[in-house]
């Protein structure tokens, strides 16, 4: 895992979960924005891990967050998908570590 990878996910964690707060419209477009650009990050780079999983997890989260196409969900299911978000990236962070550690102790 990159550091690159580890700061994306820490910061779009972040994002997403103030999200869950009363925020002006500009800043959800905002977050859709760099969620795009983030999880298209993302994506590349389990494409180079060759990791199928997160290839598509990453893969369908750009495309719903993408600011070009909205895809209108609602409020209430918006916060429920961000906690997810949230939670998911939260995991990766604890789980792609836990597989660095592991790599390095079989060299």
């Amino acid at each position: 895992m990159t550091k690159y990878s580890t700061w994306i996910k820490i910061v779009l964690s972040i994002l997403l979960l103030l999200c869950l707060m009363e925020m002006p419209y500009g800043y959800y477009q905002l977050v859709r924005f760099i969620g795009l650009v983030s999880f298209g990050i993302l994506t590349y780079y389990a494409l180079l891990r060759n990791d199928k999983f997160y290839l598509i997890i990453w893969l369908s989260s750009a495309i719903l967050i993408n600011p070009i196409f909205k895809i209108s969900l609602g409020r209430e299911i918006w916060n429920i998908v961000d906690l997810i978000w949230f939670t998911g990236l939260l995991i990766s962070l604890k789980t792609e570590k836990s597989n660095q550690n592991s790599e390095q102790q079989k060299s």
